[in-house]
Parts: C-alpha cells; sequence; structure tokens
C-alpha cells in the first residue's frame, strides 16, 4: 500500500511540474533563430 501511495504522490509531482512549465511558457525572447555552430571531428589518422 506504501508503494502505491508513493507512486501516486510522484506522479501527482510530475503532473504538477509539467502543468507549471506549460502554464509558465517560453522565455520572452523566444528561441534563438540562429542554429548552433557546430564542428565535425577529423577522421582519426588524417
Amino acid at each position: 500500500m506504501r508503494a502505491l501511495l508513493a507512486a501516486a504522490t510522484g506522479l501527482a509531482a510530475a503532473l504538477l511540474l509539467v502543468f507549471l512549465a506549460t502554464a509558465i511558457g517560453p522565455p520572452e525572447p523566444g528561441t534563438s533563430p540562429k542554429p548552433l555552430l557546430t564542428t565535425i571531428p577529423s577522421a582519426p589518422g588524417k
């Protein structure tokens, strides 16, 4: 019975965090339109 109560409590906490994050929404400036710059490592032996 304790395990069921712990699982229900954990699920409720997780759902609360999801709903809270959804209600807050993204930050004001939004996402950056620029892509991240990445480098491709050179092959070993070259």
